[in-house]
């Protein structure tokens, strides 16, 4: 059987006409289906000048020059186009057929198909038309001939003209698919090529949207240009047109067809013996395409040009002054990743510098200078046992605890200017900067902030029955909070309050105090109010007072107060210290110059719109689990079914606003960074992509996390700086990761979301300024130089060391984006903020140890992943392992 070339229906042997449509037919495989490369020789029913002589007005718009070709799928005239002044060809369907419902539809589908591919090796299809009942679309007039008729001429081409011709015939393929079009029909006859040597690729009839082709029309197109998968009907994809790639390869360097018919096929084992003097590579290439297995064949067209002897598609885009595609992207650069002895050196400087980290982060971590001996399981059962012994025996329904730092102590100790009495006081653990926050209550606790998370004041301590405490690092009372009952009945004996045991669970000495008049008040109605003024005994100069009071015997109220605490409800409100302004107008500004951008590269359509989604899919499925990890789930029984669903509400709302800000801020972003650094984009547009086992994306994330653990030492460096000097800081959600291992899996996916977006806006706060400054070297050093500023006033009273960290940590990223791209800068961030914002110890018999145990793993994990993907089974060692590459 044969094929018809207008409605693809099997012919009879010897059939002249087509029984489905009536086309009128050549030898049916070899009828060309292209408008521009249709035979001249003409039927009999048809005149030399065809239906419409030269000279014609059609549509009031076109004037007919000629008769270009004709045959089966109809006449193609070159006009001239009026209405814009240029030459066109016209292409009409053959009478006979002109009222075929099948084809009609089919020449509406190849306009609204062709029309979404532009590019230069692309033929471009301008609208469609009728005249006189008979259907045309025009398209752009290309002077000169098909690859066919090219071939037929002077047999095979010279190998430098086809490697020309096959990277542009590359480019124009990718650009369809980057689009989603599937050509299904490439061949010679459908690949014209014009007087200045141009390529296009041509008659998008049969084309079809990747993933909306079913049944019959898989196997739509030319047989002998069909791949084994798309002749079988099974399916129909980008591989299926990167063989027929191979199929046109293989004619244009050997001059000759490799099958003439779809009989039975087989991946040919050599080319060289009909070309002796192919290159090696091209033969490769060939031999790859047509593989019979399409996971065996390349990935993409642009992943064709890039194996080709000298292919480098994105260098070729970039000296034609064209934007690179998100795949052309991808698919450039070395495809063999870093050598063996580049992984061995940076696994080695990763070995070495994971050890170094987790030293000094021993040296820096406040869990190590402080007396911090109880687990936080212990500290809650001492917080349950202080509670049932203060008189609160009733079983609560939920409970919530975690740990705060007192940072009103910490900006104390540094104004004081006193570092060696303050590591004292820290040594001692009393006063404690860690603080244990533990509370109950006989209703669910349901947070009202979007993430669920429920902490001491959230929700509000005001309903009857809830209890809560402060323990310092070692069990010691600060804080008690008690709601009696809004309404109960007056019992019939009162006991004096026991304030004896609140200064006992204190670990204070009441022969030390002296009675004071009461001075701070409780949220809670009270009876009885009491007030002591004294000092710790182990140190007299350091003065405290305790304020306490009781309902009906209970106690209500306690705190231990020192010299720097402040009543938390009557503070003004807070403006913003200089530092935290700046940092947060610089984002308001960027955020809203990204929409802008955004948006613009969405209705252009030149954003990664493929990318940007599964980035922001990605966010989105991390934030729900940390979400899950996070959030203090309620029951999910009888009356509070409600506040799980408001919970999970809540926490779908956050993952998507995150994924959207990220799809916005990619899509802004991407365009102009792939059109000027392109480079920085290959390996993070080959990870999108789903090149998982890609050898040079192993090898930037092993460079990544080398740069990381650098930033981190570095970090750690300066926090040992600022020690010196009487600075000492931590961040309390960093502590909140020793709690239990759902609270550290939350913190390592909240690491790595932030820090996708930190690179993010770092790449675009970077971008603007090289589009005002003109030079890279100049944007580089007003960005390193900003963020300077930043950090000299974000560190009160040591502007030097602050703008020291912060260019420590700014200039590695900004180099490490440059240099190895942005997938090195994100894992960069991320191990950087492992290793130097998580609590390290060296001593493994710490209850907090496994916190550590389980930053190292991830960084191992991430590390011998990147390792084994660089290295691609290629052996670690052999001759000349030493020597240059």
């Amino acid at each position: 059987m044969a094929w018809c070339p207008s409605c693809s229906a099997e012919i009879p042997e010897r059939s002249r006409f087509c029984l489905g449509c009536g086309a009128a037919l050549g030898s049916a495989s070899e009828v060309p289906t292209d408008a521009m490369a249709l035979s001249t020789s003409t039927p009999s029913s048809y005149s030399e000048e065809g239906r419409f002589p030269a000279g014609t007005m059609l549509d009031q718009r076109y004037r007919i020059i000629g008769l270009i070709g004709q045959g089966g799928m109809g006449e193609v005239y070159r006009a001239s186009d009026l209405k814009l002044g240029q030459p066109v060809a016209l292409k009409f369907l053959p009478q006979v057929t002109a009222k075929n419902p099948q084809l009609l539809a089919r020449f509406h589908a190849e306009v609204r198909i062709a029309r979404q591919v532009s590019h230069p090796n692309v033929c471009r299809v301008y609208d469609i038309g009728e005249v006189d009942g008979s259907t045309f679309l025009s398209m752009e007039y290309v002077d000169g001939e098909d690859l066919r008729s090219l071939l037929r001429r002077i047999g095979r081409l010279p190998g430098d003209k086809a490697l020309e011709i096959a990277r542009k015939l590359c480019a124009g393929l990718a650009a369809a698919h980057d689009k989603g079009v599937l050509h299904r029909d490439l061949k010679p006859a459908n690949i014209m090529i014009d007087g200045r040597g141009q390529v296009l690729i041509t008659d998008f009839g049969l084309a079809a949207l990747a993933g909306q082709l079913a049944g019959a029309h898989v196997r739509d197109g030319t047989p002998a240009y069909m791949a084994p998968e798309q002749l079988a009907g099974k399916e129909v994809s980008v591989r299926s047109d990167v063989y027929a790639l191979g199929l046109v390869l293989h004619e244009m360097f050997t001059g000759k067809r490799l099958f003439e018919s779809s009989s039975q096929r087989t991946t040919p084992t050599s080319v060289t013996s009909l070309a002796k003097d192919i290159d090696p590579l091209v033969e490769r290439v060939i031999l790859r395409c047509l593989d019979v297995d399409p996971h065996n064949r390349p990935a993409s067209a642009l992943a064709v040009a890039a194996a080709l002897p000298g292919g480098d598609p994105l260098a070729a885009a970039l000296a034609a002054g064209d934007t690179p595609t998100p795949g052309m992207v991808a698919a450039s650069g070395d495809t063999q990743g870093i050598s063996v002895r580049a992984a061995g050196i940076w696994l080695a400087l990763i070995l070495v510098g994971l050890v170094a980290a987790v030293v000094l982060g021993a040296k820096t971590s406040v869990l190590g200078k402080t007396p911090f001996e109880n687990s936080p399981d212990v500290l809650a059962k001492r917080a349950r046992d202080l509670i049932q012994s203060f008189g609160y025996a009733e079983p609560p329904s939920d409970r919530a605890y975690g740990f705060v730092v007192d940072t009103d102590y910490q900006n104390y100790a540094e104004g004081q200017a006193n570092p060696a009495a303050y590591w004292d006081q820290l040594a001692r653990g009393q006063p404690s900067l860690i603080q244990f926050w533990y509370r109950q209550s006989p209703q669910s606790l349901a947070s009202s902030n979007i993430d669920g998370v429920v902490s001491g004041t959230d929700p509000p301590p005001i309903d009857s029955g809830m209890v809560g405490l402060n323990l310092d690092s070692q069990g010691r009372l600060i804080q008690f909070d008690a709601i009696p009952p809004q309404v109960g009945a007056k019992p019939d004996s009162s006991r004096p309050p026991d304030w004896p045991a609140l200064f006992t669970a204190a670990g204070l000495d009441l022969a030390r105090f002296t009675p004071a008049e009461p001075q701070w008040a409780s949220l809670a109605d009270s009876d009885a109010r009491a007030a002591w003024t004294g000092s710790y005994a182990q140190s007299g100069e350091l003065t405290l007072r305790v304020e306490t009071a009781s309902w009906r015997g209970k106690p209500v109220f306690f705190r231990v107060i020192w010299p720097w605490s402040r009543p938390e409800r009557m503070q003004p409100v807070q403006r913003p210290e200089a530092g935290a302004a700046g940092g947060v107008a610089v984002i308001v500004i960027v955020g809203v110059l990204a929409a802008l951008l955004a948006w613009h590269n969405f209705r252009a359509g030149r954003g990664d719109i493929r990318g940007a989604s599964r980035l922001a899919a990605f966010v989105f499925g991390v934030e729900v689990l940390e979400w899950l990890c996070d959030a203090h789930h309620v029951s999910v029984i009888d009356k509070v079914k409600i506040d799980e669903v408001k919970l999970f509400l809540g926490g779908a709302s956050w993952a998507a606003f995150a994924a959207g800000f990220v799809w916005m801020l990619y899509l802004a972003l991407e365009p102009y960074v792939r059109r000027l650094w392109p480079q920085s984009m290959i390996t993070w547009s080959r990870l999108l992509a789903g090149g998982f086992r890609d050898p040079l994306v192993g090898g930037h994330l092993l460079a990544g996390v080398a740069l990381g653990i650098g930033i981190s030492l570095c970090s750690l460096v300066g926090t040992l700086s600022l020690e010196h000097y009487g600075a000492f800081s931590v961040a309390s959600y960093t502590l909140n990761l020793v709690l239990d291992a759902r609270r550290l899996t939350k913190e390592i996916l909240s690491t790595l979301i932030w820090q996708i977006g930190i690179v993010l806006f770092i790449v675009f706060l970077f971008f603007l300024l090289r589009v005002l400054l003109r030079r890279q070297w100049l944007a580089a050093a007003v960005f390193i130089l900003m963020f300077a500023g930043l950090g000299a006033i974000s560190v009160g009273g040591h502007p030097v060391i602050g703008a020291l960290l912060a260019v420590l940590f700014c200039f590695p990223l900004v180099a490490g984006t440059l240099w190895f791209g942005v997938l090195s800068a994100v894992v960069a961030g991320f191990a950087s903020f492992l290793l130097g914002q998580f609590p390290l110890t060296t001593d493994l018999s710490a209850w907090y140890a496994g916190t550590t145990v389980a930053t190292v793993a991830v960084v191992l994990a991430l590390t011998a992943y990147a390792f084994h993907t660089a290295v691609a089974g290629r052996p670690l060692f052999k001759a000349g392992f030493f020597e240059p590459d």
